[in-house]
């Protein structure tokens, strides 16, 4: 496979405009943002463009807008906390990409920086449209992509810009994603242990059926664990279940026992009758028909628990249960703390990714230390499946 070509630091920007793609979709309520990880995790390579000098024309974009410029998707939140951090001028572009727009960008000096507005504002953008493509492309002289997360779309700003312009680079930041991935999948370190939660099992079968042929173990929690609960005839009461997915499951199992993976599924699991009460603990033949499986049981935790202290890699994507509920969060955590431990303690590599596991995680009152911690949901996913992802291939 053709190698990625990475940003080189000591590449002289000075006077050069940089179209820099960043991913800076974070949560908002009432146009207040709710966690700032996604952009703090962006200002340094900011900085140090602007230590070099560097014109920056930043695009991201925020959520998936239904109508034309939902202004509750605005970027404007954003601009506002980078123009505090960054001691630069720091300009809004609110404006259209018409066929005047490169002179709506002439006024750039070195060092300074313009953020464009939320760029699936303009629907050619979700299209790839070429033209649209063209416009941005023709904004700078450098291209850096260093939002991994968006990385398997085919999108204006990801995917066909990067024809309309001299220089392509992958960032600083998506570099760490793919470096921390392969840690896993290529340079791995056995015993190497998959711990896959979330509610969907159909949204997650091609990542788990690939990561059999590279994986010791596989544990398998959350609501995807009822799925094969019950295709182990167990009890499962009124829990969230997928239809059909008898023979996902035995494709799986068939799948582990070729490669030598264990599978581990709970053995026992905390039950409530609703999502906003309390829980007990039980075993499966305990449960009754009107209670609902809500995180996995301290039989469970203390088998996941033995199985990571047994493992020299650690990847986990899914929460263990639903851990918005304080009452149903403590196998989350105890995984959580777990994996931590043993990255702080030994030698343990630990790849975290998804954006449940990660609000999963802000949930904990206790600091944490993992390897690496992806912010990234379906691109990791993708990734990890071996998938050549559209906003990679085009920066080889």
């Amino acid at each position: 496979m053709d190698k990625i070509n990475f940003f080189p630091d000591n590449l002289d920007v000075q006077n050069k405009t940089i179209i820099l793609r960043l991913d800076l979709n974070v949560p908002l309520k009432d146009k207040v943002i709710k966690d700032y990880t996604r952009i703090d995790l962006c200002l340094p390579f900011i900085k140090r463009l602007i230590e070099k000098k560097a014109k920056i024309i930043i695009i991201s974009h925020l959520g998936r807008p239904k109508k034309n410029k939902d202004p509750a998707l605005s970027l404007m939140p954003i601009y506002k906390y980078i123009k505090k951090i960054l001691q630069t001028n720091i300009y809004f572009f609110m404006g259209n990409f018409d066929d005047k727009v490169k002179d709506k960008f002439s006024h750039l000096k070195e060092g300074e920086v313009i953020l464009i507005e939320n760029i699936r504002y303009f629907k050619e953008e979700t299209d790839d449209d070429e033209n649209f493509s063209q416009k941005l492309g023709s904004l700078g002289d450098i291209y850096i992509n260093d939002a991994f997360s968006c990385s398997h779309r085919k999108q204006a700003s990801i995917h066909k810009i990067t024809r309309y312009i001299n220089k392509s680079y992958a960032g600083p930041l998506l570099k760490k994603e793919i470096d921390a991935i392969n840690l896993v999948i290529e340079k791995k370190r056995e015993p190497v242990t998959c711990i896959i939660g979330g509610s969907k099992i159909s949204t997650k079968i091609n990542v788990i059926t690939s990561l059999l042929e590279k994986i010791n173990n596989l544990i398998i929690v959350g609501a995807m664990a009822n799925n094969f609960l019950v295709y182990k005839n167990f009890k499962v009461g009124k829990s969230i279940v997928e239809n059909n997915t008898k023979e996902i499951v035995e494709k799986i199992y068939k799948k582990a026992a070729e490669n030598n993976c264990e599978i581990m599924i709970p053995r026992d699991c905390k039950v409530g009758t609703k999502f906003d009460g309390e829980g007990k603990i039980k075993n499966f033949d305990k449960i009754h028909d009107n209670e609902i499986i809500l995180d996995i049981g301290t039989n469970t935790i203390s088998k996941i628990k033995e199985k990571i202290d047994q493992s020299n890699t650690v990847l986990w994507n899914g929460p263990a249960g639903y851990f918005e509920n304080e009452n149903f969060s403590h196998g989350t955590m105890s995984i959580a703390e777990s994996i931590s431990r043993n990255t702080f303690e030994g030698s343990l590599i630990s790849v975290l990714g998804g954006g449940d596991t990660i609000a999963a995680i802000n949930k904990s009152k206790t600091r944490l230390s993992f390897s690496h911690l992806s912010t990234a949901g379906g691109a990791f996913l993708e990734y990890l499946e071996g998938k050549d992802l559209p906003g990679l291939s085009v920066l080889k």
